[in-house]
């Protein structure tokens, strides 16, 4: 039969399904890791937490390192792409700026696993080509030419909604006392008053209800 598939690409296809398998659990272990601080672990450690064989790391991966960075991307990338998914039907970019900002602060006391992979890039986050930076740059650029925001540098908006992206997470998880939804959403409100925005409208759009989303680690809906 012409459509049958061949065994030995059935074989090919569960190999490669096997493979993909083996590297999303050595990414996983990555990510935990990195959430416990525990980035010093040897690599027998790493592949245990991963329930594959010390060989396998080899197949993937060439050092630690490279097995962390890889971690840290693929957190940001699919944590972005959920952003793009949540806000794709918004044509206001100062809307869709605001609400992928506004989910990404909740998350932080949400998936705290999650957040601390996210924060563990530090300055990387504002300059990374992964994960929100590029989209948040999209979304100012896009506000820039719109009118939505006087602030006519798109890189400089960028620097201060990363840093404070990044702050933002840290305060929450050093004070659970606060109340991350009004903390968040009042940060928010400042980067759109800095970026442009009436203070009226910035807080008018800040009060907007948002989406309700479950996420993994990963940054993917559950």
């Amino acid at each position: 039969m012409p459509d049958a598939v061949r065994p030995s690409e059935e074989r090919s296809t569960r190999t490669e399904r096997r493979k993909a398998r083996t590297r999303a659990s050595l990414v996983r272990a990555g990510q935990q890791l990195i959430a416990q601080g525990r980035t010093s672990v040897a690599i027998l450690e790493i592949t245990q937490l991963a329930d594959v064989g010390m060989g396998s790391f080899y197949n993937h991966f060439e050092s630690k390192e490279e097995l962390f960075d890889a971690a840290v991307d693929d957190a940001l990338e699919r944590h972005g792409a959920l952003m793009d998914e949540l806000t794709a039907d918004l044509d206001d970019a100062a809307e869709a700026f605001a609400q992928s900002f506004r989910l990404t602060g909740r998350l932080h006391r949400a998936y705290p696993e999650l957040s601390k992979v996210l924060i563990s890039t530090g300055a990387r986050l504002v300059t990374s080509k992964r994960g929100l930076t590029p989209r948040a740059l999209r979304d100012i650029a896009r506000g820039v030419e719109t009118g939505r925001f006087t602030m006519v540098d798109p890189e400089i908006a960028l620097v201060l909604a990363g840093g404070s992206a990044l702050a933002l997470g840290q305060l929450l998880h050093d004070h659970p006392e606060r109340d991350d939804a009004k903390t968040t959403d009042e940060t928010t409100e400042a980067l759109l008053r800095t970026f442009g925005l009436a203070a009226e409208e910035a807080a008018e759009i800040c009060s907007r209800p948002l989406p309700e989303v479950t996420v993994s680690l990963d940054g993917s809906a559950a």
